[in-house]
């Protein structure tokens, strides 16, 4: 008896649940038709004069070349669609349509190269496609060449060579809310000096000699030659790193690390000959001058190097004075045998892998011997000096 009082109670409820869902659901098909009847009609009903304030909509565009500042990033492979999607994102444009629009009509948007840019806030699609392409608008772009010091360095006729730190210094500049701001050399310097190297992602075949070095010296060389983006705004440690990361990974793709002790050196010892050979030779004569280094190191003679003697000075010359060269510290080669501490520059590939394979030859001495750049190669002291005075008679130094 209590079963069937309680049973019919139920099915009742579930019906009218069942009748109370489809009628609410017949509700909510007349309202959908009606939002899509009032969207045909805004379309078609009322005219081109509702279509139009549609299309409108959907086509916003800003007027003008914008307001305020910040900074936008381009990928490696980024599409325009792409590009007007993340500048809609960023608030730059109005909308992805604006800025690919505008950007069909300047074919030079395919030259637009992965990195960051400076740009304005609710620009019009045409102006954002014109920053974008302005050269001075790319911020973060740091090129090295080979050869460059960590520090700027002077020539004896004033003209000064701006080294790594003042490098990835100028490329860190950019405006934030009216304000350029960069990461100071000073800043870099305090971070390279007080960070322990393994935490700045010095390779582990490198960490012990870096931190034996001098701390105002010891990442020299460890930045290769290449280009490199560096986010605008990120604090110095920040800076360091990623620009290490990406210098780490492309010197590391030479094979330094295994090659060099198949060789019998470690990799930190190949990486300072290729420093040598990256500051002494043009490249062609790439390896056997680091053919004539290994040849001195295993004679146990002095390397003589101009370069290394260089490398500490305020003021550099081609040729050294006699002063400079009787100055003893750790990295004048004529007063001490070996190799120098650290390198002494950055090297490129192709003077790493000179020092990783240098040229069989039984040579001891070279000397830039043509206004080109090439020199001549000797075994002994008396055809060295005959080729010194070749080179003087033929204006190379």
């Amino acid at each position: 008896m209590s079963e069937r009082v309680t049973t019919v109670p139920t099915r009742l409820a579930q019906l009218a649940a069942r009748r109370a869902e489809m009628r609410a659901r017949a509700r909510r098909r007349r309202r959908r038709a009606g939002i899509v009847a009032l969207a045909l009609l805004v379309l078609f009903g009322i005219g081109a004069g509702g279509g139009a304030i549609l299309l409108g909509w959907f086509n916003e565009d800003y007027e003008g070349t914008g307001e305020g500042h910040v900074v936008v990033r381009v990928l490696d492979g980024d599409s325009t669609t792409r590009i007007g999607e993340m500048l809609a994102d960023r608030g730059v444009v109005a909308n992805a349509k604006a800025f690919t629009s505008a950007a069909a009509r300047n074919g030079r948007i395919r030259s637009v190269q992965p990195g960051y840019y400076q740009m304005h806030r609710k620009m019009s699609g045409a102006a954002a496609v014109s920053m974008l392409l302005d050269p001075a608008s790319r911020v973060g772009h740091l090129d090295i060449r080979g050869g460059v010091q960590l520090d700027d360095t002077r020539a004896p006729n004033g003209a000064v060579t701006p080294g790594v730190l003042s490098l990835i210094a100028q490329a860190s500049c950019a405006v934030f809310d009216g304000q350029r701001r960069c990461v100071g050399v000073e800043d870099l310097r305090q971070v390279m000096a007080e960070t322990d190297p393994a935490e700045l992602g010095v390779p582990d075949w490198a960490v012990q000699d870096v931190r034996r070095a001098d701390p105002a010296r010891r990442l020299e060389g460890l930045f290769m030659p290449g280009v490199y983006d560096i986010a605008p705004g990120t604090p110095a440690v920040e800076v360091l790193r990623g620009v290490l990361a990406v210098s780490v990974a492309r010197l590391e793709s030479t094979g330094i690390a295994d090659d060099a002790r198949a060789m019998g050196f470690d990799p930190y010892q190949v990486l300072v000959v290729a420093s040598l050979v990256e500051k002494e030779a043009i490249t062609p004569d790439m390896p056997k001058v680091a053919r004539v280094v290994y040849n001195r190191l295993d004679a146990g003679q002095r390397l003589e190097l101009d370069s290394t003697v260089n490398y500490p000075l305020d003021v550099q010359a081609l040729r050294t004075t006699a002063a400079a060269r009787a100055q003893v510290g750790p990295y004048n080669t004529y007063a001490v045998t070996g190799l120098p501490p650290t390198p002494i520059a950055a090297a490129g590939k192709t003077a790493v892998a000179a020092a990783l394979a240098p040229q069989p030859g039984p040579w001891t001495f070279f000397v830039r011997c043509e206004q080109a750049g090439t020199s001549c190669f000797s075994t002994s002291l008396g055809e060295h000096e005959e080729n010194v005075r070749q080179a003087i008679a033929n204006g190379a130094f």
